[in-house]
């Protein structure tokens, strides 16, 4: 990024895991991500991800049972 950067406005976006990203308001939003409502500096963002965003797995790993262990021995 370049050094003014800090400046820019930029977009929180999220895809259909549920993982968030920034990107700038200025371009277009890449496929597969969608704005979120969020809106301001680089560090705003950064800040918001980190306020929402508190479970990094993507959703398909935090369905039912999803964080119990897997059984490995057979009977």
């Amino acid at each position: 990024m370049a050094a003014d950067d800090s400046d820019r406005l930029h977009h929180v976006v999220i895809n259909h895991e549920r993982q968030y990203s920034v990107w700038p308001a200025d371009s277009t939003t890449p496929a597969g991500w969608s704005p979120v409502g969020f809106t301001g500096t680089l560090d705003d963002c950064l800040a918001h991800v980190d306020r929402v965003w508190t479970d990094l797995r993507p959703q398909s790993l935090r369905g039912p049972g999803a964080d119990r262990p897997r059984d490995t021995e057979s009977d």
